[in-house]
């Protein structure tokens, strides 16, 4: 009995082993499509992200290809604005040399007006002395006779005026006799003036002049006023014969008429202020004439180009 069972128990051993196998094989098998199948969906997804990377990459490449590009046209710019800086700083420096150059002329031309407006001043001051001492010649003289200074009196612009009433009596210009004896004396005091060479070379002419007020017709207060001026002329002459030989060709006369008074009232005070001769006494412009000139002169030479020595 015990042997009969053995053989039994071997068939149905190896019975029982090749199914096991053949599962075995199957589950080994199954694993490996899974294990294909896993590999297969890796390398397919792998591919994809690898795609994905390669476009990124290819759109990366493409930026910085338009960065680089961009990069350059701004170092370009800033390269063109370097210059322009650079330009411009030479511009400016430039122009602040111009500056100074210009304040520096501006400066030379200063102390050159300063020097000619000194220069003016004086001869303006010269023409005040002349009649300064035309007035105290004759101030001393009728002190001398008479006690008393005349009613003399130097204006604004320098002129000598004597009023109506010390020479003519009204709407008239025949000299009265009071106003003889003023003539006479301002005729010897003219004369003892330009008796010195140094003030009669800068005068150019003594001019009398006419004025009357504003009431009656132009036409006749300029014939009145040139006779009451012609009238004071004549009679210095006729008192110091001396002053017409000698220095006649210094003096004129000329009428104004009503045209310039020196009161605008209506009032008699004013018309009474408005007639009047007045004497003046121009200086020669020769001497202003050289002042100007020597001026000028000085003004075109710093005008004149700057030649290098040995420029052709």
């Amino acid at each position: 009995m015990r042997n009969r069972r053995r053989p039994m128990l071997a068939e149905d051993e190896a019975e029982n082993f090749w199914p096991s196998f053949a599962d075995l094989t199957s589950t080994v098998a199954l694993i490996l499509f899974v294990l294909v199948l896993l590999a297969y969906i890796q390398n397919l997804m792998s591919s994809r992200h690898l795609d994905r990377l390669r476009a990124d990459l290819g759109m990366s490449s493409r930026r910085l290809a338009a960065s680089e590009q961009h990069v350059k046209s701004s170092q370009r710019k800033l390269r063109s604005l370097a210059a322009e800086i650079a330009a411009g700083q030479a511009q400016l420096s430039l122009s602040e040399q111009r500056v100074e150059d210009q304040r520096a002329l501006v400066a030379e031309s200063s102390r050159e007006l300063d020097s000619l407006r000194s220069q003016l001043e004086g001869i303006a001051v010269l023409r005040v002395s002349l009649l300064s001492k035309v007035k105290a010649s004759i101030e001393a003289q009728l002190a001398t006779q008479s006690g008393r200074a005349p009613s003399l009196s130097i204006s604004d612009n320098g002129n000598i005026v004597i009023g109506e009433k010390l020479l003519f009596e009204y709407d008239s210009y025949a000299v009265k006799s009071e106003g003889k004896s003023l003539l006479a004396l301002l005729a010897t005091a003219f004369a003892n003036v330009l008796a010195d060479p140094s003030i009669r070379d800068s005068i150019d002419v003594i001019l009398v002049q006419g004025h009357t007020d504003e009431r009656g017709s132009s036409t006749y207060n300029r014939e009145l006023s040139a006779k009451r001026a012609n009238a004071v002329v004549n009679y210095m002459f006729e008192a110091d014969p001396t002053l017409e030989h000698s220095y006649g060709r210094y003096f004129a006369s000329s009428a104004y008429s009503e045209f310039r008074p020196v009161a605008e009232a209506p009032a008699e005070a004013a018309h009474e202020q408005n007639r009047r001769i007045e004497i003046s006494v121009v200086l020669k412009d020769t001497r202003v004439r050289q002042v100007i000139d020597e001026y000028m002169h000085g003004v075109d030479a710093s005008l004149r180009p700057v030649v290098p020595p040995g420029a052709p």
